[in-house]
């Protein structure tokens, strides 16, 4: 199909707010011919983490959860919202974004897309999808955790409703492992006319049908990566992804190597197959907070632990909660301004480390 360049730009102009793919349900389902509940929602209580006495009080700016400090205290009532769905006909997939009438739903950051592709979407469209769905979100194209925990995790609901499509401008590195264990099999297009697609909601707290689906997806990798049970692991960060750099980070993997027995992996020079290998099995995984912490969460089974190194400039409970969700032990250490950076004491890892329950 081809728009006429008149056409094309008075729908351009026409356009209103534009509006970031994901927790858009109230406006999707005014865009719907028919929206419902794939899922119930529920209620959890958010257990406390394990942590040293003075350890909030070095938190300097919290990020993606503003009651991070509750969660972390416990005893936090979360409302887990229902999983919805939401029938769109008529739906544009251009260049990174979702388009239907005159809204339009971003799906990448621009950083990731050349300026012409981000205000100038394309004028031509090679390929027509009756029954779309849509599981991509624009957190998961910006952060593999997201990809990995909230999309990923979507994929079942899109694969049981119509055809998963997906963009094929951006992709995580790590992604062809997982989609082949998990058994996804997306359609790749940037250039697309939907007759009718599904889009949905699922990412509002971690209700009883998103556990089951992640722990479908462990299981999946448990089988693949088979291990028999260690001490544990320090995921090596460096200078990978946002900076937040531990500056001696590499000194903490080693005294948890010669002290517990650890393994250590590095992010910026394994592949993730490495990773999850050495992931499966332990009792205790360690590393600074982001996205590369999901290759160990996704392999630990319940009553194991994860021990997150906060940046103090960047504190945030978003692994908490789906560490919560999977019935995981949670401990953290906020680290203290230093240099470009910030720095943890060994004697403060070991000393929470010593807090986690064993099993």
């Amino acid at each position: 199909m081809r728009y006429t360049p008149i056409a094309y730009t008075k729908y351009l102009k026409g356009l209103n707010k534009t509006y970031l793919m994901s927790r858009q349900g109230k406006i999707l389902d005014a865009l719907s011919v028919k929206s419902w509940d794939m899922a119930p929602g529920n209620t959890s209580i958010t257990p406390k983490a394990y942590f040293l006495d003075g350890q909030l009080e070095r938190i300097k700016a919290i990020i993606f959860t503003p009651d991070a400090v509750a969660i972390m205290k416990g005893g936090q009532t979360i409302t887990n919202q229902p999983t919805r769905a939401y029938l769109l006909k008529d739906v544009w997939m251009l260049d990174g974004a979702i388009y239907k009438g005159l809204h339009r739903f971003v799906m990448h950051h621009h950083s990731k897309l050349k300026p012409s592709m981000y205000y100038f979407p394309s004028m031509v469209v090679d390929t027509e999808i009756n029954d779309a769905t849509i599981y991509n979100t624009y957190d998961g194209h910006s952060y593999f955790f997201d990809w990995l925990v909230d999309d990923c995790c979507m994929y079942p609901l899109a694969a049981s409703e119509g055809v998963p499509v997906t963009s094929d401008l951006f992709s995580h590195a790590d992604a062809p492992l997982y989609e082949s264990v998990f058994e996804m099999n997306p359609v790749r297009t940037h250039r697309a006319y939907l007759k009718q697609a599904i889009f949905f909601d699922d990412d509002w707290g971690n209700n009883a049908s998103k556990h089951e689906r992640f722990m479908l997806h462990r299981s999946k990798l448990l089988a693949k990566f088979p291990n028999p049970k260690h001490p544990g692991v320090f995921i090596l960060r460096g200078q990978t992804g946002v900076s937040r750099k531990l500056v001696n980070e590499l000194e903490l993997a080693q005294t948890l190597q010669d002290t517990y027995g650890f393994r250590i992996v590095d992010v910026a020079k394994q592949s993730a197959a490495e990773i999850i290998s050495a992931c499966v099995g332990a009792q205790v995984i360690v590393g600074i907070e982001g996205s590369h912490m999901a290759h160990g969460l996704m392999v630990l089974e319940p009553e194991t632990s994860i021990l997150i190194l906060q940046p103090p400039h960047r504190f945030t409970a978003v692994l908490k909660l789906t560490a919560d969700m999977a019935g995981i032990h949670y401990g953290f250490v906020v680290g203290i301004p230093k240099e470009d950076g910030f720095y943890i004491a060994a004697e403060e890892v070991q000393k929470t480390i010593a807090l986690l329950p064993t099993t």
